[in-house]
């Protein structure tokens, strides 16, 4: 994968306050990116592939996977061992079992809101979609397609597969 805008200057360059553990504990974790959230869960880099290159790379896997990895596929990032995926895998499935979405129920537009708030500083368009039970509520969230800085292409295929596989009976479309 080529480097791409997630790529910044390795931390120990970075200024105190812009490091994300400093400003996670300054801030709140809240404040922080989806890469910089990975970039303390992965730790370190390596030489030639900084921390936040890593948690690039790592997070459009995980977007293009919809979090669903092996760690077959996380050892395929240069600069990420056996070890640090499991525990990012680990982590993954901790989260998924606390925190299961299909306990948000949408009643409202705005109930989807912090489903999807933290695509809104991606650099990229994302264009998302949110499937239903019969409840309304969350049964999953998937990233259908990531375009350009102001746009993006969705085929309306793309946006039914997955939430047809799920069952689901509403379905709910978002972007950045």
């Amino acid at each position: 994968m080529k480097r791409n805008e997630f790529v910044k200057d390795r931390i120990s360059s970075m200024r105190k306050e812009e490091r994300p553990r400093e400003k996670l504990l300054s801030l709140g974790a809240s404040s922080l990116s989806d890469v910089e959230l990975l970039a303390i869960i992965v730790g370190s880099g390596i030489r030639d592939n900084n921390v936040n290159a890593i948690a690039g790379e790592l997070l459009a896997l995980l977007d293009r996977l919809n979090g669903q990895v092996k760690p077959e596929e996380l050892v395929g990032i240069r600069g990420m061992g056996v070890v640090k995926a499991v525990q990012i895998i680990a982590a993954l499935e901790f989260a998924r079992r606390r925190f299961n979405p299909g306990t948000t129920k949408i009643i409202y537009p705005a109930d989807i809101l912090p489903i999807v708030a933290h695509y809104a500083d991606r650099k990229q368009e994302h264009f998302l979609a949110v499937s239903l039970n019969g409840a309304h509520e969350v049964i999953a969230l998937r990233v259908v397609s990531v375009g350009l800085v102001n746009r993006t292409i969705v085929h309306p295929r793309e946006v039914y597969a997955d939430p047809i596989t799920d069952r689901a009976a509403a379905i709910l479309v978002a972007h950045n």
